[in-house]
């Protein structure tokens, strides 16, 4: 793992985006994995003011995302597809023909996981954005969740399901349920660029980097790749005993 620490959010957001602006810029049909909640907005936001300041586009790259809420689809203004949508896709000149994500609201979930396993399989991520839980998930492999895993379905636990009600009216409407690339999905990335922000993270971040891999913390199993930028604030950094 390849640590860089920065003094703070933006700082973590524009070296995110040279990693990113790398990839798209040496690749013009690169695999972005992309990944959704607070932390990568900065990285997305720096990714629009390049394209509409330099002109780099995006109109033959491909996009595979990491998951979804079950039960949620693009009329929910809380769902993933949405939030892709809002935050970067109509921004960009990106061809909707080549944006997947995982479908939240289908009849048969374990067909959907079929599909987009075989999606992945097919578009292997150039690059995979990823930020990481509180209880060290990444995606939504919460703890316990084996590093050979492929996409499925998960019931998340209460501390996430906690840590997402910001985004919703209470805690009582965020999905019980999600669907999401399994380990080894993100694992088969060609390089992972994990981002992580706040206190609220430094042992999750301690836990992914210095200590022994383990299911305990599915972030861990990224110490079994041999690409995997991590980029943190001090906040992220604090519990970290190694200089870096």
């Amino acid at each position: 793992m390849r640590v860089i620490i920065k003094d703070n959010y933006d700082e973590v957001s524009q070296e995110a985006f040279k990693f990113m602006k790398e990839v798209v810029s040496n690749k013009k049909d690169a695999v972005l994995g992309l990944a959704t909640g607070s932390t990568p907005i900065g990285l997305y936001q720096n990714m629009i003011k390049d394209h509409k300041e330099n002109g780099t586009s995006y109109k033959n790259v491909k996009t595979v995302n990491l998951d979804e809420y079950v039960g949620l689809d693009k009329t929910s203004d809380q769902s993933y597809v949405y939030f892709m949508h809002h935050n970067l896709f109509d921004s960009l000149d990106i061809n909707e023909d080549n944006v997947n994500l995982p479908k939240g609201k289908v009849t048969d979930m374990q067909a959907e996981c079929d599909r987009y396993n075989k999606v992945l399989a097919e578009l292997r991520q150039d690059i995979q954005i990823l930020g990481i839980g509180a209880n060290g998930h990444i995606g939504f492999n919460e703890p316990g969740t084996s590093f050979d895993s492929v996409t499925h379905t998960v019931e998340l636990k209460q501390k996430t399901r906690e840590d997402n009600a910001r985004f919703f009216a209470s805690l009582d409407e965020v999905p019980t349920h999600a669907i999401t690339m399994g380990i080894s999905n993100i694992l088969n990335a060609k390089q992972i660029l994990i981002i992580a922000t706040g206190e609220n993270k430094a042992d999750a971040v301690y836990a992914m980097v210095e200590k022994e891999p383990s299911v305990e913390c599915p972030a861990s199993a990224l110490q079994k790749h041999d690409n995997v930028i991590v980029i943190l604030d001090k906040g992220a950094a604090k519990n970290l005993k190694k200089s870096y």
